[in-house]
């Protein structure tokens, strides 16, 4: 059967190792898994270590030849949940290297119009939780949990260290089981520190008292401002898709007291 299973890390870094891999021993791929999936494959596997240096290197290397904006594609396709993604991506890396940078607008290869769709995905769902993402202090730390279709955490990354410069805070991605952390600066307007890490067993800690109140305090507020007369639920589901709502304050009911009875949450206000 023609064609390599590439198994590796699952990193960005891993890929451009496979990919290294692929022109060196001239090995076409067919699939891609992780190392630690523990599924067989009917190709020839071939497993990759991740080599940091060595993906440095593919990267300068690709972006000379793709030119920014096609290594560009490549690597926000990467963090899509486009189906057979590394195959693709790969593809789109071959029709660069044949044909030079410019690889992104050429629409009418069916591989670069389907990254290009799934990165359109994918900035569209950075955009809504840019807003829609919803913090709570828990010990002095704002907490935010969040469920993406796509790796959205390095792209929301720059936004949320701008706008919350000065506090410690932590956004967990259950999906990908990854966590955006950051810690502000030494000084007033000191450049802070931030970190992407796995987090396979992460626990969201409950709020104590006053953060609950907060919270209900928010919660009045949304309710409050609703207009009756201009109750469109059409239209704030394409404002607000419904699949975001699991994560955001003013749709969840009342946290309970510690040891207390979970309090009932009404539907807001139309």
């Amino acid at each position: 059967m023609d064609g390599f299973c590439y198994r590796y890390d699952g990193t960005f870094a891993g890929f451009l190792c496979c990919v290294r891999d692929i022109y060196q021993y001239k090995e076409p791929p067919n699939l891609f898994l992780p190392l630690s999936d523990p599924r067989p494959s009917l190709y020839d596997e071939r497993r990759v270590e991740t080599d940091l240096a060595l993906a440095r290197r593919v990267y300068r290397r690709l972006t000379q030849r793709l030119g920014e904006r096609g290594m560009e594609l490549v690597r926000r396709g990467f963090l899509t949940c486009l189906d057979h993604r590394e195959r693709r991506l790969c593809a789109v890396i071959d029709l660069g290297l044949r044909t030079g940078p410019g690889v992104e607008r050429r629409l009418g290869d069916e591989q670069v119009l389907q990254v290009s769709a799934a990165v359109r995905h994918l900035q569209r769902e950075c955009d809504h939780l840019a807003g829609f993402v919803r913090f709570s202090d828990r010990g002095g730390v704002l907490v935010g949990s969040i469920a993406p279709k796509n790796q959205v955490l390095p792209l929301l990354r720059p936004h949320f260290c701008d706008r919350l410069a000065g506090e410690r805070f932590a956004l967990y991605d259950r999906v990908h089981s990854q966590l955006l952390l950051h810690q502000p600066g030494p000084e007033n307007g000191g450049r802070g520190r931030w970190a992407i890490v796995e987090a396979l067993d992460f626990t969201v800690p409950p709020p104590d008292a006053q953060e609950r109140e907060y919270q209900d305090l928010w919660r009045r507020f949304y309710d409050t401002l609703a207009i009756p007369d201009r109750y469109n639920p059409r239209c704030r589901q394409s404002h607000m898709p419904k699949r975001f709502w699991g994560d955001m304050t003013e749709f969840q009911p009342p946290a309970p007291a510690p040891g207390g009875p979970a309090l009932p949450r009404q539907a807001p206000p139309p």
